[in-house]
């Protein structure tokens, strides 16, 4: 067992500069069902189709704690015409635009850290929404930021920051490297059905970034990963079935099952339970109490399923301060959820304070990363 100890040095967030507020998603969802239902209404008074229903700013609220998300490209995603991001398609030579992001992440943690790019081994690029097969978007992001080593892509759904972690640490432990970027710049909006009233709403874009290193010579503070678990059970209940083998024909291209579908009650069901043990059990191999945990930076993909998960978790209902929430103003980000929570409320805790980030998400994955500040 090697004794090289791996370490959260720093974290960065880009952040995109335009956000979409419930109103404005409303009235575009709304909009489209009214033009909708007009272009349809023999088919709907004779029961051939089924009228669409519109949405609510309490709707949304209600089912999923979202206020509002911040989006790459939102007029087109507001367009009732498109209701998808669009931008100019840049040539071959260009960065593209989900490296752009994680460039922005990642120079942010290298920032944080005093950490020279030339310093760093490899970059794991981690995210459940890539823009393409390959070249590897890790590959992409190294290159533009001046890494010499290697990087490769990995993609376990809203999990993948986590077992991204998890896979530095392990690099770190066995020697293969010192240092390892996990950038996770997620695209959401571009795979979610915006034209479904259950899913308008959930998606975001962001991007995020992990700087994991061996502790020797990471910076001061950081954050000691004491131990990590990895879990994945099957389940079709949250599925996408894009790709280029079965979306081939002009008929199959745009189908709702090309996009984020999920069935949320049996997720809700299976996926709390799950996670909460995987927490507690995780914890208990490790020595900690898990009532003693300092902080929960959960997957920010409901507001009631942390609450609950908390609750199981610290054995009572959890504060702001014990399980902080970035899903109101950010939406679902996918594998960046907990990394966003993180990053935003971390600094506040005291030499010796342990918390644990969690993710969860299609697959089923579920990932925890317990970690512990070290002055």
């Amino acid at each position: 067992m090697s004794d090289i100890v791996p370490v959260i040095s720093a974290t960065g967030l880009f952040t995109p500069s335009e956000s979409v507020s419930n109103a404005e998603l409303v009235e575009s969802f709304n909009t489209y069902v009214e033009r909708f239902n007009a272009a349809n209404a023999a088919e709907i008074a004779a029961g051939e189709v089924e009228a669409l229903q519109p949405s609510s700013v309490e709707f949304i609220e209600k089912a999923s704690g979202i206020k509002s998300r911040h989006v790459m490209a939102k007029a087109p995603l507001l367009d009732p015409e498109i209701m998808a991001p669009r931008w100019s398609e840049r040539a071959d030579e260009e960065l593209s635009v989900l490296a752009e992001m994680g460039v922005k992440a990642a120079k942010q943690a290298l920032n944080a850290a005093q950490r020279d790019p030339k310093d760093v081994d490899a970059v794991l690029c981690a995210a459940s929404n890539m823009q393409r097969p390959y070249p590897a978007m890790a590959i992409e992001i190294q290159a533009a930021l001046g890494i010499d080593g290697f990087g490769f892509d990995m993609n376990v759904a809203c999990s993948s920051a986590t077992f991204g972690i998890q896979t530095a640490a392990d690099y770190i432990r066995a020697g293969h490297a010192r240092s390892v970027l996990v950038v996770s710049p997620e695209i959401c909006t571009g795979h979610n059905n915006m034209r479904n009233r259950d899913s308008h709403f959930i998606f975001g874009d962001v991007a995020t970034a992990v700087l994991v290193e061996a502790k020797d010579i990471a910076p001061y503070p950081h954050w000691e990963i004491v131990g990590t678990r990895l879990k994945t059970v099957f389940s079709n209940n949250i599925r996408n079935n894009f790709g280029f083998l079965n979306c081939a024909t002009p008929e199959t291209i745009g189908t709702p099952d090309k996009l984020f579908v999920q069935e949320g009650r049996k997720v809700f069901k299976e996926v709390v339970p799950m996670v909460s043990a995987m927490i507690v059990e995780e914890a208990e191999r490790l020595g900690i109490d898990p009532v003693g945990l300092r902080r929960l930076w959960l997957h920010q993909a409901n507001a009631g399923m942390n609450r609950l998960i908390a609750q199981r978790v610290l054995g009572h209902e959890a504060n702001e301060d014990e399980s902080p929430t970035v899903l109101d103003t950010y939406g679902n980000t996918s594998s960046a959820g907990s990394i966003i929570a993180f990053n935003l409320h971390n600094a506040d805790l005291d030499v010796g304070d342990t918390g644990v980030i969690c993710s969860f998400g299609a697959g089923y994955s579920a990932g925890t990363v317990f970690v512990r500040k070290v002055a």
